[in-house]
């Protein structure tokens, strides 16, 4: 295994935790996004405990090159954060499970081991969001392909998918050509994307703009 985690204590807590469990082994710490990537490269390592926010690149994007190198590794994310952004994102990105911090010994001993044998496994409070999520049947494509847009944001990138302008995106939803600006660059900043092709690119590869 290895943890991946900028918090020292945090870290030493797992490593007493493995040392005394015979069947799990840690080959290595990181402290940074990035050095996770690297150390996954080098290590090669069976699961990997995956924090979401260190320096460098965050734990979902370290996630995300890390299964496009290896998609052998799993990864389990182990976070402070509860937010359905963060969760989604997190399961888009290829995690195969998410605990939070707080969770007693037994029950991280327990992901552990569920995400190692290949099964996905969420925190109680977590995992009834998710299948309520998925059970509700009025989620659009944008809702289900990116959890961390808004409703609004989800509109306005189906019609920009659909090849819209922002001057027609604005009559269409009766909004000003400024708000509808504010809302097309939040979409790029939460999509990771430099450019309204490069949205569109992201958006269709999802199924939007087919209609």
């Amino acid at each position: 295994m290895l943890i991946a985690d900028d918090h020292p204590m945090f870290r030493d807590g797992i490593l007493a935790l493995l040392a005394a469990t015979p069947d799990l082994v840690a080959v290595g710490e990181a402290r940074t996004g990035d050095e996770a990537v690297e150390l996954s490269a080098a290590l090669m390592p069976d699961l990997i405990l995956m924090d979401i926010q260190m320096p460098g690149c965050s734990g979902i994007e370290a996630t995300r090159r890390i299964l496009a190198a290896t998609p052998a590794v799993r990864v389990l994310i182990v976070s402070m954060f509860e937010d359905d952004a963060s969760i989604f994102t997190a399961m888009r990105a290829g995690a195969r499970g998410y605990i939070l911090k707080d969770a007693d010994r037994a029950d991280i001993l327990r992901a552990i081991r569920a995400v190692g044998q290949g099964e996905a496994i969420f925190a109680p409070s977590i995992a009834s969001r998710v299948l309520e999520y998925f059970a509700t049947p009025a989620r659009t494509v944008a809702a289900a392909e990116f959890p961390e847009l808004t409703e609004r944001e989800g509109e306005i990138l189906e019609l920009i998918a659909r090849g819209h302008r922002n001057a027609d995106i604005a009559r269409r939803l009766v909004l000003s050509p400024n708000t509808v600006r504010n809302y097309v660059s939040s979409i790029f900043t939460k999509l990771q994307v430099a450019d309204r092709g490069h949205a569109i690119i992201r958006a269709r590869k999802a199924g939007l703009g087919d209609g």
